[in-house]
């Protein structure tokens, strides 16, 4: 069957077994987010996650789009931390993106960088990671904690589900800034929270010094860093999706109850909760000047992760355990 121009193969096949959800009813769900997801996704590159079999079967990533892609697909030229390059799909239109779905793609990874203009970055993406022994009311509180500090920089900022167990904050930024930057200024934000909230948040990247705390990962701003896109139903057998939603719905969101069966009436319910993120591009400088006092009072980077080059200023990539033994 033929769908927005593109051919869908074996439409019954089922993706979602938990709920019994089709291919075809993924590409129905992509049809009634249309307009809100292409606004957080058009013209960035992609990352699939496919998953031939459906949710719960074997999976692989796909950065490259296969050389049998129709001509009239659009696609960009990124690169890997260590420098390797290949052509990314680009969400160019939803035909872009139905075609990945019949690909078996059931995760999208969006690059903070729009493919016509790949140096700057214009999203602050804040992952906050529930430890061990941390649970989504711990996740939900520190939600707020970010949300009242960015406030107080003078930035706005978006939240999401990330269709598991934590929340996503975004910041839309003006097209000033590169990875390495928007990097530093989540660094300091990090930091800035340890210092303020050290019972309930971290900004330690090494795992055996978080405890159980929420912890800011500052490193899903890295350069070439991908992360899973919102509006984007996630590989899980229940089909839940990475859901825009307003922060006065994040003290009683149920993340596993917003799927690719409930979030259409969801949206027709609530609206589009991130509908005035791209009108309105923030400033990242407050946060790049609280790095720069960071740097100034003799901090040092913080740690990147494994993939990346070692970086000017920053600390040994050993964990402290191991430091001290040796």
């Amino acid at each position: 069957m033929i769908v927005e121009g593109v051919e869908i193969t074996h439409p019954e096949k089922v993706f979602f077994s938990k709920i019994g959800a089709t291919k075809l009813d993924l590409v129905r769900y992509y049809q009634a987010v249309a307009e809100p997801f292409l606004a957080t996704v058009r013209g960035r590159p992609l990352l699939m996650e496919r998953y031939p079999e459906g949710a719960g079967g074997k999976s692989f990533f796909q950065k490259r789009v296969p050389k049998s892609a129709p001509s009239w697909l659009q696609t960009t030229v990124v690169s890997t931390p260590n420098g390797t390059t290949s052509d990314a799909l680009v969400a160019a239109d939803l035909a872009h993106v139905l075609w990945a779905v019949n690909m078996g793609c059931l995760g999208f990874h969006v690059w903070p960088i729009h493919a016509a203009n790949p140096d700057v970055t214009d999203e602050l993406r804040i992952d906050l990671d529930p430890s061990p022994g941390v649970g989504f009311p711990q996740i939900q509180e520190a939600a707020f904690l970010v949300r009242d500090f960015l406030a107080e920089c003078g930035i706005s900022a978006y939240v999401k589900t990330t269709g598991s167990r934590g929340l996503h904050i975004y910041v839309r930024l003006e097209q000033r800034w590169d990875g390495y930057q928007v990097r530093a200024g989540a660094v300091a934000l990090a930091r800035e929270l340890e210092r303020r909230h050290p019972a309930l948040i971290t900004a330690q990247w090494w795992k055996e010094e978080r405890g159980s705390r929420v912890f800011v990962d500052f490193n899903q701003n890295a350069p070439h860093k991908t992360v899973f896109g919102a509006w984007c139903a996630r590989p899980r057998v229940g089909g839940q999706v990475s859901t825009p939603i307003s922060w006065e719905q994040v003290s009683s969101v149920e993340p596993d109850s917003l799927t690719v069966e409930t979030v259409p009436s969801f949206v027709e319910e609530h609206g589009d909760a991130w509908a005035g993120m791209n009108a309105a591009p923030q400033s990242l400088a407050p946060l790049l000047e609280r790095s720069a006092r960071d740097m100034a009072a003799g901090l040092m980077d913080a740690p990147w992760p494994p993939v990346y080059p070692k970086m000017p200023n920053e600390p040994p990539r050993v964990a402290p355990s191991r430091a001290r033994r040796e």
